[in-house]
């Protein structure tokens, strides 16, 4: 079963923090409850919060701003409109935010059929800033673009492509120009490994045309640049390893696809995770979806839980804010229906929640 058919087919509870014990013990503040699921989330350096929208749940908006209370559509419910362009968003869920605050959604295209493309938008004079498209072969028909990470240094984005688990990828895009390349495919480290994810005791099962139901095996979804730009960490959902490879030598198109792939870490343990982000200390912060925790993997590259907290039910992304504070959303997505064997059990409120994390970050990361 390929990643792109899954697609297609008491608030308040007790923390328990779980760490080194010389850690200050680290709660979750509340940010937002949100009648509508969150995919992705990024803070700009203005302190706007604006989430992607998950497309599981069908919502009517793409992308939303949670300002004055409220989630407000962003930049428009459905159209970003900028000069001579307009610009059908059709399903986002990577969205982060430069130091300009350049807002970069991700469209994956799979509610409108449509190319997958890159869409930033300047936040601050609210305008089309770039329109990048991502057709094949940068793409395939089986393509899921799901996350990125923006290298503001060199003008790229780098992207995670889960597709159908074996022809997983990452695509480089040179975001001033619209160069795009397609790196690593079929990799150890972008392909799922065999490995069930079971929340609360019940493994995420998709329900197929004929009735049968399939566990899900996602390839390359979470990815994050370091602070300095130096490497470039990313590793499949379903996978038990994070890896890593020098920004230079993704970027040396002189490599051969072999010589490249020689050039790959293995950086340590994760669990089944969908988001990840880092700080200035190296600290990788990991969505630990399969135990309601955020889970942190510091420099001794030695895995751990951070905060587990019941009300973390399915943590799926990080950004940094200009205060300081690392935020994260919580969607149940195991809860909706393409994951629940057909069967939409997620209930309102979602969440925005924010934590203090034990190094600063850059804002919109």
């Amino acid at each position: 079963m390929l990643y792109r058919d899954y697609v297609c087919m008491a608030l308040l509870a007790g923390v328990s923090m779980l760490g080194c014990s010389n850690e200050p013990q680290r709660q979750l503040e509340l940010v937002a409850g949100l009648d509508q699921a969150p995919g992705n989330i990024t803070v700009t350096p203005d302190q706007r919060i604006i989430v992607s929208l998950h497309q599981f749940f069908a919502p009517d908006w793409r992308v939303a701003e949670w300002a004055s209370g409220r989630l407000q559509a962003f930049p428009n419910p459905l159209v970003a409109s900028g000069g001579d362009a307009d610009v059908t968003l059709h399903s986002v869920l990577g969205i982060q935010s430069d130091n300009d605050g350049i807002v970069w959604m991700l469209d994956n295209g799979m509610r409108g059929a449509a190319i997958p493309k890159l869409v930033g938008w300047d936040s601050r004079n609210n305008k089309l800033h770039k329109l990048i498209f991502l057709p094949e072969p940068i793409t395939n028909a089986n393509s899921f673009v799901n996350d990125l990470a923006i290298d503001e240094a060199r003008n790229q984005i780098y992207i995670a492509d889960p597709a159908g688990g074996d022809n997983a990828a990452l695509i480089v895009v040179h975001y001033r120009s619209g160069y795009a390349r397609r790196v690593l495919q079929g990799h150890l480290s972008v392909v799922p490994e065999d490995i069930d994810l079971v929340i609360d005791g019940e493994a995420v099962e998709i329900r197929q045309a004929d009735g049968s139901t399939v566990r899900p095996r996602i390839g390359v979804n979470p990815i994050a640049l370091d602070t300095r730009g130096e490497w470039l960490y990313y590793g499949p959902m379903h996978g038990t390893s994070l890896y890593r490879v020098r920004v230079e030598d993704l970027l040396d198109e002189s490599l051969a696809p072999g010589a490249l792939a020689g050039k790959v870490e293995r950086y340590g343990r994760k669990p089944v995770c969908d988001g990840i982000s880092i700080d200035s200390e190296d600290n990788i912060y990991v969505t630990d979806i399969a135990n309601n925790a955020i889970g942190v993997i510091d420099k001794s590259r030695e895995y751990r839980v951070y905060i587990q907290d019941q009300r973390l039910s399915w943590p799926d992304a990080f950004s940094f804010g200009p205060d300081g504070s690392l935020y994260t959303v919580t969607n149940q997505l195991h809860r909706s229906a393409p994951l629940h064997g057909g069967e939409q059990t997620a209930t309102p409120p979602f969440h925005i929640f924010a934590f203090e994390p034990l190094a600063a970050g850059i804002s919109g990361r």
